[in-house]
């Protein structure tokens, strides 16, 4: 709501939310030369409206993003929205773990197959509270709904939720060799 009644203020703390997190991402990388990526989480960026997102997210996203010469350049964003997902390329996202309930096929579309897409099972429905059975079936269906698999890593969409069984996992990998 800020975002329509104080856009100087939010733009003032994005401001500082932004060269801080730079400024620690360098930090990491000068103490830690092996470090070859960032990881960048950022939900509410999905709540945005298309107008929106260009003015208050793009450029600061671009900023932190394009402010490294590391090979990986994570990014996730499980909300429900799409906005993002046309500017990443733009951005220099090359990896992004998005929600469920987009498709991967949708994202390929929406990023014009120029970034890894990781996900794409349900967390929570799926791989915390199927049977290994569905579990199974959800992979399966996710591989078959691929014309082109590149640049595709099959996860969950989002995070790995607690009460993943054993079997669960299990099934998973094992859904992923067929």
């Amino acid at each position: 709501m800020a975002a329509r009644t104080d856009l100087d203020e939010i733009h003032k703390l994005l401001k500082l939310i932004t060269d801080f997190t730079v400024n620690w991402l360098e930090a990491q990388i000068k103490t830690f030369p092996s470090i070859d990526g960032v990881f960048i989480l950022d939900d509410i960026v999905g709540f945005l409206g298309d107008a929106d997102f260009q003015e208050i997210a793009l450029g600061y996203l671009k900023k932190i993003f394009q402010g490294f010469n590391v090979p990986v350049k994570f990014f996730h964003n499980d909300a429900a929205g799409l906005v993002c997902a046309p500017y990443l390329p733009e951005i220099g996202v090359n990896v992004f773990n998005f929600g469920f309930e987009h498709t991967i096929t949708e994202m390929k579309q929406l990023t014009e197959n120029k970034v890894t897409l990781l996900g794409n099972i349900p967390p929570r429905d799926v791989l915390a509270g199927g049977t290994v059975e569905q579990v199974r079936e959800c992979v399966a269906e996710t591989l078959a709904s691929l014309a082109d698999k590149s640049r595709v890593i099959i996860s969950c969409g989002g995070g790995l939720p607690d009460g993943v069984s054993t079997e669960n996992m299990n099934a998973f990998l094992s859904a992923m060799k067929t």
